[in-house]
Formats: structure tokens, sequence, C-alpha cells
């Protein structure tokens, strides 16, 4: 055979390696597509809002506002006179609070620039009495 196709004298094309190479990409393209398409199941972790507050659920902080005068002020509330140490009206609020939504809630001293330090101790011996545990000055 002169002139053939390429092939031996009898005809014989030997081991071809491109057709191979061809059928394994394709194996390979088939399975690659078939790892995709599996559905993994994950537990999605979410939590509801109940009645009861959980031990992570997010406080709700109680601001405590003392002016210069001595004026103490919660939530906006004038509580007890700028003179009177003791503090009743204060010490109940914060022990009511505490009493129905625990202790963990923050309780937040917010005094002005001129504060007396005697009317801040009123206030932190107010807290002291009616249970706060979770206080901090801002």
């Amino acid at each position: 055979m002169a002139g053939g196709g390429g092939g031996g004298e009898d005809g014989d094309y030997g081991f071809q390696i491109a057709p191979m190479v061809d059928v394994v990409f394709v194996l390979m393209l088939f399975f690659m597509a078939c790892a995709g398409q599996q559905i993994v199941e994950k537990e999605l972790g979410i939590n509801l809002p109940s009645g009861a507050s959980a031990p992570g659920a997010p406080r709700t902080p109680i601001i405590v506002e003392i002016s210069a005068d001595g004026q103490v002020r919660v939530q906006g509330q004038t509580m007890d006179t700028p003179v009177d140490k003791q503090l009743p009206a204060l010490r109940a609020w914060l022990k009511d609070k505490i009493e129905r939504f625990g202790p963990e809630d923050p309780v937040i001293l917010r005094p002005a620039n001129e504060t007396k330090h005697e009317r801040l101790m009123d206030v932190l011996n107010a807290a002291a009495a009616a249970g706060v545990k979770n206080l901090t000055f801002s």
C-alpha cells in the first residue's frame, strides 16, 4: 500500500491516546456535575421569641440620669427630690423592675459632669439596696 492513510503495513494504527483523553474528560465532567447536585441537609439555629425572657435574650437597659443639681431621672421619669439621700422612689422602681424582669437588665448611670460624688453614692446605694447586679456608667 503506497501512500496509505497513515497506518502500518497491515493497517494497524496502534494505541491512540487522544480519544482516550476525550473519554476521561467527559467522564470527569459528568461526575463533577453530579457531585454539585447533591443536597446537603443542615440544621438552622433559630431563636424564636417567647413570652419568658430567655437566658441569651437581649436585655433592655435602664438609664438613670443624675443632673448637676442632684435630680435623678429614670427613663425620663423624675424620682425623689434632689436632697433626699435615701431615694425611696428610685429603690422601689428598681426593685419592681428586678422582681418583674430579673436582675440581668443593665442599669446605666449617666451623671452630669458637675454631679457631686455624694449624690452619685446615694444612687449607687439605692441600686444596691434594690438588688441591681448589672451596673455600668456612661
